[in-house]
């Protein structure tokens, strides 16, 4: 059975943004949006027996269809602006969490900081125990924090306990 609760499925009952801060992960913006939708659902509830609850009409311009993130999405393609790959690093963490590979060992990326660099995309620009840069399409990425597989979520400088990639490495590109 089927009940019609009247309203319209497209409608907009009650809304609240909030910022998305420049260090933000899926999972930090999960966190804050959390108790801000329970507490609108508190509010929609105690609104909806006095009629105080008008339906808006959400817009249909710019929406797009979001499909399920596959894993092999998460591959940095370094041939991409670093700013660009930043952001995937944040989009993607926790899950499936962003991916380099480093000699044949997949580790998983999640903080990055996008800066100043030049060279062949995949290319390290500058290794531990400094900064960790490797160039980008436009740009560079400096990694900050990495996981071996296997292991927790390190500073980078402590994710490569034999040797460090050395400077003029290239990180493979995935294929196209």
């Amino acid at each position: 059975m089927q009940m019609d609760s009247g309203l319209d499925t497209g409608a907009c009952l009650l809304m609240r943004s909030i910022p998305i801060e420049a260090d933000d992960t899926s999972a930090t913006l999960h966190d804050r949006l959390a108790p801000l939708g329970g507490a609108l659902i508190v509010e929609a509830l105690q609104r909806l027996p006095g009629g105080e609850l008008p339906a808006t009409a959400q817009p249909s311009n710019g929406v797009t269809y979001a499909h399920k993130i596959e894993k092999h999405e998460a591959v940095l393609d370094w041939r991409a602006a670093a700013a660009t790959l930043q952001r995937r690093v944040r989009a993607f963490d926790p899950f499936p969490g962003a991916t380099l590979s480093d000699r044949g060992q997949v580790l998983k990326v999640w903080r990055a900081v996008h800066c100043e660099g030049r060279g062949a995309p995949g290319e390290v620009l500058s290794t531990l125990p400094g900064p960790l840069r490797v160039a980008c399409g436009d740009g560079a990425l400096e990694l900050l924090e990495l996981q071996r597989p296997g292991g927790r979520r390190v500073p980078a400088h402590q994710a490569f306990p034999g040797a460090a990639p050395a400077v003029g490495q290239h990180f493979p590109l995935p294929a196209d």
